[in-house]
This record gives structure tokens, C-alpha cells and sequence, in this order.
């Protein structure tokens, strides 16, 4: 008798509207069972509920788009991981940076993050040829490609803004040839028009001009507030940023009809 009261008890739970409230669909039996499922599901709304045989053969997509998805994963985790011991002061930096290598406990996340983010750089690269050379840029999907630009940009940039964070010579020279470039910006360059309207105040206040280059490092030139700058940009404000656009990126992909093919 207590295990049907059990059985009774479970069957009203199931049934019940808290239950509903929270799973708006059961267990998936048929095909509509499982559109509903992955439709209802905020895990799983951004992916199509089927998909050609060609969109998911080797040949045609090389797996990069996933590919660079899982990189992001594994650049994310292992980052949080080196936040808890990478300090972005000039004093700290190089330091934090050889300790992570030699004597932090599972120091090779800093390893991974590393070649992660080189992996990454060529696994997005790779993508956008392969959406270039199938023809994926054309209608419907012109928007996705912009979204697709916009996402290797940030990649770059992503890239761009870890590189400084060592603090070693090799970082610092290289940062400069970056930062000396961003002067020549178009508009708002070291000679352009859109300069003043970056200035607050006085644009030549102590000999600083409010530049691209001058918005980038926080400074004429490379020290704390450039590596502060960079720090933030590269942890918390450009990861932000591409997640949002790789959601809308990955919602593209299943309103436009799935994976693209060759054309």
C-alpha cells in the first residue's frame, strides 16, 4: 500500500503545475515531442531541431565554427582560473606570470590559455574561409556574416589585450608597434578631426592628447594604467561583448536554415 501511495504521490508531482511551470514538456516520445523539447528549453532553443546530411559533413564545414566555440570554453575557464593568482600591477606582473608557469598548483592552465588563444585566432580565421569559399555570406545570411566580422574582430582583440598582461619586453615592444598604429586611426588618430571630441576638458592638458592610442593605454605611453587598461578589457568588457554577439551569432545560424552547405 505505501509504495501506490508512492507511485500516487510522484504522478501528482509530475502532474502538477509547479511541475509544468518549470518543464513545459515531458518526456520526448516523436519527432514533435523533440522540436518541443529543444524549443522550450533555453539551453537548447538556439540549436535547430534538424539538420541536412551535408551541414554536418567534415568536408564541407572542418568543425571550425564548433571548434573556435570550444576554444572560447576552454580560454574562459582557464582564465578565471589565472585570475585568482595574476595581479596587473608593473610590480606583480612578470612575477604572478613565471610563478603561474613553474610553481602555482596546475600552473599549466597558463599553458593552455596560451596556446588556446593561438589555437583560436587560426581555428576562426579558418572558419571565415570556409563560410567565404561555400558561399555562406549570401542571402539569407548577410547579416550572420557581418555578426561573423564583428566576432573575429573581437577575437583579434581579445588576442591583442592578453598579450601585454606577461609584462615582459617581448609584450611591451609589441603592444607598442599595436599602440603606435591606433594613432594613425582614421578620424580620431593623433591628427584627426575626431580628436576633440574624446578630449574632456583641455585636449593638451599636461602634454596628453585624447587619441585613439591615448584612449587604449590610458597614458602617452606604456606603464600601470595601460596594463590595468588592457587587464580589464581582456577579462571582463570584450569577453562580455562576444558572448552576446556569439548568442546572436548562433540564433542566426538556426533562423537561417541550419548549418550552411556549398552553393
Amino acid at each position: 500500500m505505501a509504495e501506490e501511495e508512492k507511485k500516487d504521490f510522484w504522478a501528482r508531482f509530475f502532474g502538477s503545475y509547479i511541475w509544468k511551470s518549470i518543464f513545459r514538456v515531458g518526456i520526448p516520445r516523436d519527432r514533435r515531442g523533440r522540436l518541443m523539447q529543444v524549443l522550450s528549453n533555453f539551453f537548447l532553443h538556439l540549436h535547430p531541431v534538424s539538420l541536412p546530411k551535408h551541414a554536418v559533413k567534415l568536408k564541407y564545414t572542418w568543425c571550425m565554427g564548433g571548434l573556435s566555440f570550444f576554444l572560447f570554453i576552454v580560454l574562459t575557464f582557464t582564465g578565471v582560473l589565472l585570475m585568482f593568482y595574476y595581479r596587473p600591477t608593473i610590480e606583480y606582473a612578470y612575477n604572478d606570470v613565471i610563478d603561474l608557469r613553474e610553481t602555482t598548483p596546475m600552473g599549466i592552465m597558463r599553458e593552455i590559455h596560451r596556446w588556446a588563444a593561438h589555437l583560436m585566432v587560426i581555428a576562426v580565421w579558418f572558419h571565415m574561409f570556409r563560410v567565404f569559399m561555400t558561399g555562406s555570406y549570401k542571402a539569407p545570411r548577410e547579416f550572420n556574416w557581418c555578426i561573423g566580422v564583428v566576432l573575429l574582430t573581437f577575437t583579434l582583440l581579445l588576442s591583442f589585450t592578453g598579450y601585454l598582461l606577461p609584462w615582459d619586453q617581448l609584450a611591451i615592444w609589441a603592444i607598442t608597434v599595436g599602440s603606435n598604429m591606433a594613432a594613425a586611426t582614421p578620424f580620431v588618430g593623433q591628427e584627426g578631426p575626431g580628436v576633440a571630441l574624446l578630449s574632456i576638458g583641455n585636449v593638451n592638458l599636461i602634454g596628453r592628447t585624447s587619441d585613439a592610442r591615448f584612449l587604449l593605454l590610458g597614458d602617452t605611453s606604456i606603464g600601470a594604467g595601460a596594463l590595468l587598461r588592457f587587464y580589464v578589457f581582456h577579462c571582463v568588457f570584450f569577453p562580455l561583448i562576444a558572448v552576446f554577439f556569439m548568442v546572436v551569432h548562433f540564433w542566426r545560424v538556426r533562423k537561417d536554415g541550419g548549418i550552411s552547405g556549398p552553393v
